[in-house]
């Protein structure tokens, strides 16, 4: 009964219910409708966008898009090697990280800045300097080369706003042994002096370029493609050999230090080739610490200054005299009594000689010998002889800063004052490098052969040559360089013990003020060895040498006495300790010192 009851009350319920939804619906039909027809609409136009934007502007949609977000970017590309003849580093270039920061997202990061300074090794101070002012940008360097497992300690402390970026420093193994002639490059690794510079279109390499994803901080998200890769710089071959350079650096230092000199020059030259195989200075600086990197500590002085070369000329001046055949090795001159009177000047010896022959003017330095000798022949014929071996014009190697030094036409010499003294190296000016470029002249039998810092991978072609003295004139000179480098000569601390060298002194007065200084000089030697077959060439100068020695021969020749015992071990170059001998094939006489 009671269940009855109970389902005749939900019956009623049911249609009760049914009865409110009906007068709803009746009431509100219309505004459903329109409900539904909006929502209907909207769907469908937000539809039809879609497919209009993805159909019909998608390329510049996309367009759009990569303005914001797509990016081209360079990959750096390493320097070229630099290497000598044997295919040993001189210049590297090693793989560094640089720190850098986006501004904006950086100053929000307070917080981190003590940290972030300690590990850069700066102050707070000095990062807020680099990011005041720059909020609108979005690259700022923090730190520059820095070694990669520090650049990683500093990302590790993942402060957001700071990246790092990939980066090569050049490096230099032999430091400021081979400083002068190589020169440096910048920050950006771009040359800046010496061989780093004349080569630098060559050494530089050519940035890689991709295309990235970038978010709007700047950061990369994603690497899409590859455009170019990184091409590296050119290896640069040297003819400098390594092992030259370090024996002639170190005997120039020793000499230049010993003598509390101010500065010292030295070349080394292959005769046969005309490859510069050791070109070094003192002072010097090691261009790895720019700290403490100055402009005159790196300064070629083998090129860049050019001196009065002194008595290193005389063999020329010997030479040309004996090709004009007035004159012999064993001509007699009478130099007595130690002077000449040549207009209103007089020119004058050491010592006083006497009568000596041609071949002692040379091994006793006279200068009145020698302007003896010069005066018996036109002044255009000593004026052509040097213009013919280079004096007076660049050598053509394009190292930075060379001077051509000085050679005045002979009608502007003054008379036979001034012939007299172009005779014995005064009133001209030449720079190591010609003076090298002369004594091959003297080593190769008269002929002229053009220098090189590169590598020659061919033989010399014969049309670059040209013939400057004779070989009869030369031959002579070079034995009359032997005697010279005797202990009756000047240059006998040139000595190299098993072979035979040939060799000139040089003591020259320095301009001070546009006078000669009484007590300053420079104290030069050049020579060759061995004797009998010229191997190698050599100058050498020394600057203001101080403590009492000045004399070429007691400053200069043992820097080649040095450096050419230990060169001809390295290369092998078999000994020629012959007893010296004449033209004629006989041994001179011993000359007693007046």
């Amino acid at each position: 009964m009671n269940r009855a009851r109970n389902s005749s009350r939900n019956r009623r319920r049911n249609r009760a219910t049914e009865t409110w939804l009906q007068k709803i619906l009746t009431r509100t039909s219309p505004r459903v409708g329109l409900i539904l027809s909006l929502l209907a609409l909207a769907t469908a136009s937000i539809v039809a966008r879609a497919g209009y934007l993805q159909l019909v502007h998608k390329d510049f949609l996309q367009g759009q898009g990569d303005e914001r977000f797509l990016r081209v970017v360079e990959t750096s590309a390493h320097r070229g090697m630099i290497v000598d003849r044997n295919g040993e580093p001189l210049a590297v270039s090693s793989p560094v990280d640089s720190i850098w920061a986006q501004p904006a997202e950086l100053l929000e990061q307070r917080q981190h800045w003590p940290e972030l300074a300690a590990a850069l090794e700066m102050t707070t101070a000095d990062l807020e300097g680099k990011l005041a002012g720059r909020q609108t940008r979005q690259f700022v360097y923090l730190r520059r080369h820095l070694a990669p497992d520090r650049a990683e300690r500093i990302l590790q402390l993942d402060i957001p706003g700071v990246y790092s970026q990939r980066e090569y420093r050049r490096y230099y193994p032999d430091a400021e042994v081979t400083s002068h002639l190589l020169g440096f490059t910048d920050i950006d690794d771009v040359g800046q002096e010496g061989l780093e510079k004349t080569f630098d279109a060559q050494l530089r390499g050519i940035p890689g370029q991709k295309r990235v994803i970038k978010d709007r901080l700047g950061r990369i998200v994603q690497d899409i493609e590859n455009i170019r890769s990184p091409q590296p710089g050119q290896k640069l071959t040297l003819s400098i050999d390594r092992r030259l350079q370090y024996q002639a650096y170190r005997a120039l230092k020793e000499t230049v230090v010993g003598h509390n000199a101010s500065a010292g020059s030295a070349v080394v030259v292959d005769v046969q080739t005309g490859e510069i195989l050791a070109m070094v200075d003192q002072p010097a600086g090691n261009p790895n610490n720019r700290a403490n990197l100055k402009s005159d500590l790196l300064r070629n002085r083998a090129v860049t200054d050019a001196y009065e070369p002194g008595s290193t000329l005389k063999p020329f001046t010997i030479a040309m005299a004996l090709e004009s055949g007035k004159w012999k090795p064993g001509t007699l001159i009478n130099t007595a009594p130690g002077w000449l009177k040549v207009g209103r000047h007089r020119v004058r010896d050491v010592h006083n000689y006497g009568t000596i022959d041609v071949t002692h003017v040379i091994s006793k330095s006279s200068n009145v010998g020698t302007s003896k000798i010069a005066l018996s022949l036109p002044a255009e014929r000593l004026w052509k002889l040097y213009k013919n071996l280079g004096f007076g014009a660049l050598t053509g190697l394009g190292l930075i800063g060379e001077q051509p030094g000085v050679l005045r036409h002979y009608s502007k010499w003054g008379g036979e004052i001034g012939h007299a003294n172009h005779s014995f190296g005064y009133g001209l000016s030449v720079n190591m490098l010609q003076l090298a470029q002369a004594y091959v002249v003297l080593a190769t039998d008269g002929i002229r052969r053009p220098l090189t810092i590169l590598k020659r991978e061919e033989p010399l072609d014969p049309a670059d040559e040209r013939r400057v003295l004779s070989a009869k004139a030369t031959q002579q000179v070079r034995v009359m360089l032997e005697q010279a480098v005797t202990r009756q000569g000047t240059g006998a601390k040139a000595n190299v013990p098993g072979y035979r060298v040939a060799g000139k002194t040089g003591t020259v007065h320095k301009i001070v003020n546009g006078r000669y200084a009484k007590h300053r000089y420079f104290s030069l030697f050049a020579g060759m060895a061995p004797a009998s077959n010229p191997r190698l060439a050599m100058v050498i100068i020394v600057d203001e040498p101080k403590g009492g020695a000045y004399y070429g021969g007691a400053v200069a020749a043992p820097v080649f006495g040095q450096t050419m015992g230990g060169v001809l071990r390295v290369l092998n170059v078999t000994p020629d300790d012959m007893p010296t001998m004449n033209i004629a094939g006989t041994v001179p006489p011993a000359e007693a010192t007046p």
